[in-house]
């Protein structure tokens, strides 16, 4: 369920950066609030960081400059989910609504509940470069804007509602055969290798530069050896050795943990290896172009279709999310025309300022089942 996770786009709770304008500069004015310089870098590396650029360095490394065609792109999605987050803010304060620490904690069980466990939680706090506080106050929002929408339209999804949805959606539910693996990843990627020896090396000669690549890649197949004996001997120590020695970090974190996977979602002979092997046991080394793995699995799903009972609660979730999207687009565009937007830095307005953007939750797959 990890994809409906973000999925109250209701909270356009946002996101740290730098600027030649002052911090607390106002460049904004919804109506009797600000919108500062800092709200704004720090919304606009949060959205480049939750984004595709992400796996280029996120904000450390992106351009903000009007010349570049993607600042300008993220720049206006930015805008408009402050000026969002400011009218509902406005609106919010205007009824009285507040949100007491049950319900901020019953919107955090909901999202630990989702994702599987609280570290799982952090890990993706962790990779998307949220602190625990930012979270914290995203939830407080969450509820408040939850209690906004039930007092205009009380939201209910009936079992028979999900149901509809299941049956006329039931491919999005099925699967082909999957396994459950973790692994431990000793890398060894040919091309990164090479780019660090001739980062510090640049004169180096081809016959030199495969030597130098030969060595470093037997002696990350010595250290793989290593492990993987320690692995055998007490196999009880999987998810601790992993943590501890995986190169993958991400799932290292988890004790190597991958979780239920397709034959094509993996490296052909990452899968080949993965499927061929039965239940609690633990395979020799593996080698792929990552480098060499480690692979444990732990259980496997033949194809067919998920059962109504296992998703019915995901379902109901992400029909109710819809609703309550739906209602508060209608309260936002209400909002919006009444609203007075002045823009106090001519840099940020928007050339179709009006057209502000409230995203659809996605619709639900065979992936957001695990």
């Amino acid at each position: 369920m990890k994809k409906l996770l973000v999925c109250m786009a209701m909270s356009a709770v946002l996101m740290t950066g730098c600027s030649f304008l002052q911090k607390d500069e106002g460049i904004i004015k919804v109506n009797d609030q600000i919108i500062t310089q800092a709200q704004f870098d720090k919304a606009f590396d949060r959205a480049v960081d939750a984004s595709a650029f992400k796996s280029f360095g996120g904000s450390k490394n992106f351009i903000k400059s009007d010349e570049n065609p993607m600042y300008g792109i993220f720049k206006h999605k930015v805008v408009s989910e402050l000026i969002v987050k400011a009218i509902i803010d406005d609106e919010i304060a205007k009824r009285g609504i507040t949100a007491s620490k049950e319900e901020i904690q019953n919107e955090l069980k909901s999202v630990i509940d989702k994702v599987g466990s609280k570290e799982e939680l952090n890990r993706i706090l962790k990779q998307r470069g949220v602190s625990n506080n930012e979270f914290m106050q995203d939830l407080e929002t969450q509820a408040k804007i939850r209690k906004l929408v039930n007092s205009i339209q009380k939201i209910e999804v009936s079992d028979s509602e999900a149901e509809k949805y299941y049956n006329e959606n039931k491919q999005s539910f099925t699967h082909g055969e999957q396994v459950r693996a973790s692994h431990i990843l000793v890398s060894a990627d040919v091309l990164s290798i090479i780019q660090q020896i001739r980062e510090k090396n640049p004169d180096i000669t081809p016959e030199q530069l495969n030597t130098e690549v030969e060595k470093r890649v037997a002696a990350q197949k010595a250290k793989a050896e290593a492990i993987l004996a320690e692995v055998k001997k007490n196999p009880q120590d999987f998810e601790k050795i992993a943590k501890q020695k995986s190169d993958d970090k991400a799932s290292g974190e988890r004790g190597g943990e991958l979780g239920f996977f397709p034959r094509q979602a993996m490296v052909k002979e990452f899968s080949d290896a993965a499927f061929s092997m039965k239940p609690d046991t633990i395979s020799d080394l593996v080698k792929t172009n990552f480098g060499f793995h480690i692979i444990k699995v732990t259980d496997r799903m033949e194809s067919g279709t998920t059962p109504f009972a296992k998703v019915k609660d995901e379902i109901k979730y992400y029909l109710e999310t819809k609703k309550q999207l739906e209602v508060l687009r209608n309260l936002t565009e209400g909002l919006i025309k009444n609203a007075q937007i002045e823009y106090l830095n001519d840099s940020f307005n928007p050339a179709k300022a009006s057209q502000i953007n409230i995203e659809q939750p996605q619709p639900l797959d065979a992936a957001a089942q695990k």
